[in-house]
């Protein structure tokens, strides 16, 4: 085991400075207060992806405690990652330790650019066993090539020194010995800290979720790497039908219509009638969009008509159909069930 050099009594005559991943929960927010009050300056760095983003709760803490946050889209970086991820997938089409890595070596770019001392997380040993485990951190800091630099204050007395507290950056008798799934402790801490709104343990990944990840993997076997950021986008909302090849999408609600006028393709409505908005792709075959039609006045108020009116738009072109509201039998036949 590695002694704590006497470096950590000799006074730093400088500022520190620290760079947190925060996820947005409370146990990023008590990591940063814990090293706050050792006087280290501390800056944030927050990633998003297709499949989670706290950014808007990140920004409000950052402003609240006067800290400079910086916003990072993995993008289509993540999407590529997450179609064969070195460490696998967790319960459902989590790739969690795979996405940690991509983070800390995002993390060790901005760090060195903002000549940060150290980078920290909000981490709590063994709270999530897949992505937290004492094995996967190893992993983690190794494959990012940050191994004994990452400081997680909630948990550090259980974990190895490291290199900060090597260099007396920190103390490390200030720091925790957080581990397990219970939050007694933390709730403890934020009331010490007199944070009363605080957030509940951040997460809002939608690849945890088993009925994402179902709609996800069918997704990935129909396009691979050519899914883009708006396929993703499209598999959270709307009602999903499929004809042939092609893939028809029907909003739900007035929110989820004015998503899907935003996106590329084809987009069919019912004028003069209240009307969801269905989406379907470009090059769609002319039998795709008459059954898009149908489906769109099944779910229009113009649904107990005869013969309804579809309008639909290829590029700034608009078109016209007449059909048959769709019976519900077909409706079930076609409907995509994950």
């Amino acid at each position: 085991m590695r002694m704590i050099s006497d470096l950590n009594k000799k006074k730093i005559n400088r500022k520190i400075v620290a760079l947190g991943i925060v996820s947005g929960g409370l146990d990023s927010l008590l990591a940063t207060l814990l090293l706050i009050n050792q006087g280290i300056k501390v800056k944030w760095i927050h990633f998003i992806s297709p499949f989670f983003d706290n950014s808007e709760i990140c920004k409000k803490f950052a402003k609240d405690f006067g800290i400079d946050i910086k916003i990072v889209n993995l993008g289509k970086k993540y999407i590529k990652m997450l179609i064969n991820p070195k460490y696998g997938y967790g319960k459902a089409m989590n790739p969690c330790i795979d996405c940690h890595i991509m983070m800390f070596r995002e993390a060790k770019k901005y760090a060195k650019k903002i000549k940060a001392d150290f980078i920290f997380t909000g981490e709590v040993l063994d709270e999530r066993p897949f992505s937290q485990s004492r094995k996967a951190l190893e992993i983690i800091e190794k494959e990012a090539g940050l191994e004994g630099k990452i400081v997680r204050p909630l948990s550090a007395k259980l974990l190895p020194i490291s290199e900060a507290e090597l260099k007396g950056l920190i103390d490390r008798e200030k720091l925790l010995g957080i581990k397990g799934r219970k939050r007694s402790l933390q709730i403890k801490l934020a009331k010490e800290f007199r944070i009363k709104d605080y957030p509940h343990p951040a997460g809002g990944c939608v690849l945890t979720e088993k009925e994402f990840s179902a709609k996800l993997e069918d997704l990935l076997r129909s396009k691979g790497e050519n899914v883009s950021e708006d396929d993703i986008k499209l598999l959270k909302i709307g009602r999903h039908f499929g004809f042939e090849k092609w893939k028809i999408i029907v909003g739900r609600n007035n929110e989820e219509n004015e998503i899907l006028k935003k996106m590329k393709g084809i987009k069919l409505y019912v004028p003069n009638y209240g009307s969801p908005i269905t989406l379907l792709e470009s090059r769609a075959s002319k039998e795709a969009i008459i059954k898009a039609a149908e489906i769109t006045a099944r779910y229009s108020d113009a649904k107990n008509e005869k013969n309804v009116l579809v309008k639909y738009k290829i590029g700034r072109i608009e078109k016209e159909i007449i059909v048959e509201p769709m019976k519900q039998e077909e409706i079930e036949r076609l409907r995509i069930k994950w």
